[in-house]
C-alpha cells in the first residue's frame, strides 16, 4: 500500500560528495518523519539521519557536519546530502518512513530497497 524508493547512489571517490533521495507513494494519510539508515557488509543496519515533518533533524555521530537532511513534506521525499565522504561511509543506504495510513496518529515503518554507496579511490 505504501511504497519507498531510493536514488542517488554510487561509486564516489574519497573526499566527494553524493545526494541521496526518496519518495514515499500509497494510501498515504500524513507522515510523521523519515530518515536514513546504511548497512555494511558483515554489519548490522546504523542510523544514520532523520527529520520530522516538523523539521526536528538527528545525526549519527559519524555524520561530524558532513552530512545534511531535508526534505519535502509537500512531495513526501526527503534528500540527503552526503559530503566529505570517506571509505567508510560505503554501505547500502537505506530510506524509511514512518507513515500514517489511517485513522490511528501513529506511523508505521516502511522501508526503501536500498541504494548501494560505494566510497573508493
Amino acid at each position: 500500500q505504501v511504497h519507498v524508493v531510493e536514488s542517488g547512489g554510487g561509486l564516489v571517490q574519497p573526499g566527494g560528495s553524493l545526494r541521496l533521495s526518496c519518495a514515499a507513494s500509497g494510501s498515504i494519510v500524513s507522515i510523521n518523519a523519515m530518515g536514513w539508515y546504511r548497512q555494511a557488509p558483515g554489519k548490522q543496519r546504523e542510523f544514520v539521519a532523520d527529520i520530522t515533518s516538523g523539521g526536528i533533524t538527528n545525526y549519527a555521530d559519524f555524520v561530524k557536519g558532513r552530512f545534511t537532511i531535508s526534505r519535502d513534506n509537500a512531495k513526501n521525499t526527503v534528500s540527503l546530502q552526503m559530503n566529505s565522504l570517506k571509505p567508510e561511509d560505503t554501505a547500502v543506504y537505506y530510506c524509511n518512513a514512518e507513515v500514517v495510513v489511517g485513522p490511528n496518529p501513529w506511523g508505521h515503518n516502511f522501508w526503501g530497497q536500498g541504494t548501494q554507496v560505494t566510497v573508493s579511490s
